[in-house]
This record gives C-alpha cells, structure tokens and sequence, in this order.
C-alpha cells in the first residue's frame, strides 16, 4: 500500500499552454512505474498534491478522466510551486501523491438531470466529471446542461474539447463571456446571470459549481430561485489547503477538513457548519 506521505514519480509527457495570456497550462504525466499507475486510481473531483524537488508542493484538481490515460493537469502560474512548474520541460520528472479527498457523488447524481456551474481556472474539475460521464456512462444520466464562464474569449480552457462538446446532441454548453469582445459571437454577461436567463429546471436535478468565491456567492441564489434545494446543489471547494491528509489544519471549517471530507460538499453540509466564509 502506497504511503500517503511518498509521492509516485512521474514524467512530464506533454505541456500544452490552454490560455492567451500564458498563466494556465496543462501537463500531461505518466507514471514511472506500472504498478503506481495500477495502483492510483481516482474518481472525478478528487486531488492530487504536485510536488517540484527543491521548491516544493502544492494541491491540484485531476483535470483528467478515470477513461483516460495518464493524468493531467491544469496550473495557474500564481506562486513558487507553479512557477515551477510552469518551468517544466517534457521529459523531465515529478511527484504526485494521492489521490486525495471526497470526489463528486456519482452514485446520487445517477439518473440526474445535471446543471453544471464554473468560472474560469475552476473547470478542471468539472472536465473531469464531464469527460468521464461522457466516455463511460452517458446514459446513465439525463440531461447536461454547462454554463461555463470567463473574463474574454482566450481564456476558456480545453477550447477544442469544447468546441467538439458544442457540436454534442446530449449536452447543452452555454460559453459566456464577462463583456462584449470583438470577434465574439456567443453569450455575454455573468455565469449566475446566464444561468438564471436560461433557467434550467430544478426537477430532478443536481446542480453543480465550482468557480472563484465571488462566482459562488452570486450563482447560490440564483439556483434557491430555480428551486435548487441544498442538498442537491453540489460544490467543490478548496480553502487554503496544503498537506492533503488533515494534518496541517490549513483549510478545516469545524471540525471538516477541506481536504479530506471534501473538497465536494453538498451546500445542506456547508450551510451546517461554523460560519467562517466558508466560501473562500
């Protein structure tokens, strides 16, 4: 069994730069060792801790599926670890150490209508999610619905896998953008604003979010409105988290730990704990 203290090494097989301003690229990383790649199995919406010799470690989202090989991520360029890695060539070797946390709860959202929430970075996750539902289990949900946005039109991420999702008979993706920008042909304005203009019905649904707090706050109204009760409005949350196992007490609300009860939580969970900005 695999020590929660070890990371796995891996190799750096492809980097990909995902925005026009340069700050968010994706690594794609594949594992030294079979048997670590046997061994690290996830579920959507778990993280993993990257870690760069020398500079450190730091907590990230799987940005890739279960359904797909390797593992990948998506970093924004914001402090020393992700300076680092945003350094990194192909070829050369990291660590990974998890998988981590509470992932989404595919078991209750099966047979679900999904309404799925997210603004800028925070898609990775939800890429997750979609793209496993998508390659694996499509019907065993119902509709999906995406609202999905940023600040301009180059900072989308995944932007040919959205396209191609765009063209898709079994999900509905609504791309906006915060302000009219030229060459820009989709919607404009807030998610929660174009979430509420769309108005996607709460009957058997789950809605699901994960974006920058001030996103969160805005679009949790909205979706009481649509009748979204809190028990089926699902987020995923990171609140300075660090060690990923509950020993730092960086990111604890109560007595939850972000990165150990979470970071998925439903908003009847979050709605019963200390209020302290939990949102943040």
């Amino acid at each position: 069994m695999n020590s929660p203290f070890v990371p796995l090494l891996v190799r750096v097989d492809k980097v990909i730069t995902e925005t026009t301003d340069n700050n968010i690229k994706s690594f794609y990383l594949l594992f030294l060792r079979e048997e670590d790649e046997k061994a690290f199995t996830y579920t959507p919406g778990q993280f993993a801790e990257l870690s760069v010799l020398g500079k450190g470690e730091a907590p990230f989202g799987m940005a890739s599926s279960p359904s797909e090989p390797g593992l990948r991520f998506s970093v924004n360029k914001t402090g020393v670890v992700t300076r680092a890695l945003h350094q990194l060539e192909e070829g050369e070797v990291i660590g990974v150490r998890g998988p981590l946390g509470r992932p989404f709860p595919l078991a209750d959202l099966e047979g679900k209508n999904l309404v799925i929430v997210s603004g800028g970075f925070a898609f990775t996750t939800l890429r997750s999610l979609v793209k496993y539902i998508l390659d694996t289990e499509r019907d065993r949900f119902q509709s999906i619905t995406i609202v999905y946005g940023v600040r301009n039109p180059g900072l989308f991420l995944y932007q040919d896998e959205l396209k191609a999702w765009g063209e898709r008979q079994d999900l509905r993706l609504v791309q906006t953008i915060d302000r009219e920008a030229e060459g820009w042909s989709g919607q404009t304005g807030m998610a929660p604003d174009v979430l509420r203009a769309i108005a996607p019905s709460s009957e058997n649904a789950y809605a699901l979010v994960c974006g920058p707090p001030i996103m969160i706050r805005f679009t949790l109204p909205v979706l009481k409105d649509l009748g979204f009760p809190p028990e089926r409005v699902v987020l995923s949350l990171e609140k300075r988290m660090k060690c990923g196992i509950g020993m730092c007490g960086r990111c604890n609300i109560g007595s939850k730990f972000v990165c150990q009860d979470g970071p998925v939580f439903t908003l009847a969970e979050l709605e019963a704990l200390p209020d302290e900005e939990h949102l943040e």
